[in-house]
């Protein structure tokens, strides 16, 4: 279903919008925490906490296209990818506040086990919500510049909430305890309850479709994944903007999940101060609210595609120059995370809204009504790129000799402090890697072909 509407009520704008703060905080509060939490926490070594977030993400890869093609499946059926945004949305509170609720003590072994079961079962409820939630801008604007003002105040409600969380979730660790049992505990809690009531909220957006009872008659469990996979391989092999803005996403993906996962490192070992991580997205964040907006004029001047390729080739630089860590560590740092907090912005919110432009100019052109399917992809790309930029970020740590410490006093601590080795890997892993890897995401970019005309053209 393609939306024919020619202009979106403020309410709708507002609603969907709000949805970001659910998934906002999920996809920043973990990346920044949960491999701190492990190593600095529960004395996990640094290869098995990256392994226990990478193993929880593979599990998300797995399941995003089933969940699109399933939630197209039920909007074909019943009018409505609804029940499933709401089902997640109820859920991941839950299991996510359990994730950070590891006793005291409790062996390494055993911690880890914990956090992936938790965390699996959290991001599978995430992405009963994020899935149809990514597919519906198709459904709910019509036309180039529409879409670009739904997507652009998502994508402001977005930078709030990482700000939210990527400040507000160590200020929160601090006031109960630091990195203890009691001070995750307070955070996870206070978020569960803020992610949940945002993704809740926007579940509202999504029509309710036709009376319970509508679908048809279900398929083995083999068959149907069978051919969820098949639809997903279908719209990368016969969509090329599609593989084009996925590919540039997904490596932009993994250089943010990089430095998402390096800055309480940089925090307390660079800048020697684990509370500095909040002035760090205070720093990050501040201006990417101011200019958000921004981007989308931006977008309407000079189109989505090149104003994305301004923004990569600004937060490449950006993250370049804090190189300069190795050898002068100090608050210079904050203007460069501004930029670079700048640039992200539109990074964010030009390839979101260029997504629904593939989509509709798929179905358009004879593909069907696939957002699912899309989304469904999407949030896979999404997902593999941070799983991999935290696994790249913790395999750093363990080549360059980084010592795991355990917040639990019963525990010999080793990491009191770090090798040089490890803190210079600690800098070059949040700078020169992700900048280069933001550098290479625009070769498959500049193969994204699609411009105004090719989707006013269509509506």
């Amino acid at each position: 279903m393609i939306a024919t509407e020619p202009s979106l009520d403020r309410a709708t704008v507002a609603r969907y919008a709000v949805g970001s703060l659910g998934t906002g905080g999920f996809a920043t509060l973990p990346g920044l925490v949960l491999v701190y939490y492990l190593t600095n926490t529960l004395g996990v070594p640094a290869l098995a906490a990256g392994a226990v977030v990478v193993v929880a993400k593979v599990w998300d890869v797995v399941i995003d296209p089933v969940i699109g093609a399933r939630s197209d499946r039920m909007l074909a059926a019943r009018g409505s990818r609804r029940p499933a945004m709401v089902l997640g949305a109820a859920a991941l509170p839950v299991f996510f506040l359990l994730t950070f609720l590891v006793p005291p003590g409790t062996p390494w072994v055993v911690a880890a086990l914990w956090v992936l079961v938790a965390f699996v079962l959290t991001a599978t409820a995430f992405s009963l919500f994020q899935v149809p939630y990514i597919a519906l801008p198709a459904e709910l604007a019509a036309g180039y510049d529409e879409r670009t003002r739904l997507l652009t105040w998502r994508v402001v409600v977005l930078t709030f909430a990482i700000l939210l969380f990527g400040a507000g979730g160590p200020a929160l660790r601090s006031l109960g305890g630091g990195s203890t049992f009691g001070g995750y505990a307070l955070m996870a809690l206070v978020a569960a309850v803020v992610i949940g009531a945002g993704m809740l909220v926007s579940s509202t957006v999504a029509p309710r479709g036709l009376p319970a009872g509508a679908l048809p008659p279900r398929e083995s469990a083999l068959v149907t994944l069978r051919a969820n996979y098949a639809a997903g391989v279908r719209v990368l092999r016969e969509s090329r903007p599609f593989r084009a803005l996925l590919s540039a996403f997904l490596l932009q993906g993994l250089a943010t999940g990089m430095m998402l996962a390096g800055a309480n490192y940089v925090a307390t070992w660079v800048l020697h101060s684990e509370d500095a991580v909040t002035l760090l997205f205070l720093a990050l964040i501040a201006p990417a609210l101011v200019v958000t907006p921004l981007w989308g004029v931006v977008a309407r001047r000079v189109g989505k595609e090149r104003g994305f390729r301004i923004a990569s080739a600004l937060f490449a630089l950006a993250a370049l120059s804090m190189i300069g860590l190795l050898w002068a560590p100090g608050a210079w740092l904050y203007l460069p995370v501004a930029v670079a907090g700048a640039a992200y912005a539109g990074m964010q919110s030009l390839p979101m809204a260029m997504l629904p432009d593939v989509i509709s100019h798929d179905a358009r052109s004879g593909g069907g009504d696939r957002a699912g399917t899309f989304g469904g992809m999407w949030t896979a790309g999404e997902t593999t790129g941070m799983a991999l930029g935290t696994a790249a970020f913790a395999l750093a740590l363990a080549i360059t000799g980084y010592v795991e410490r355990s917040a639990d006093p019963s525990v010999v601590v080793a990491g009191a402090t770090q090798p040089g080795s490890a803190v210079a890997g600690i800098v070059v892993a949040f700078s020169v890697i992700p900048a280069a890897i933001v550098a290479l995401s625009l070769v498959p970019l500049a193969r994204y072909r699609l411009r105004r005309e090719d989707i006013d053209g269509l509506v």
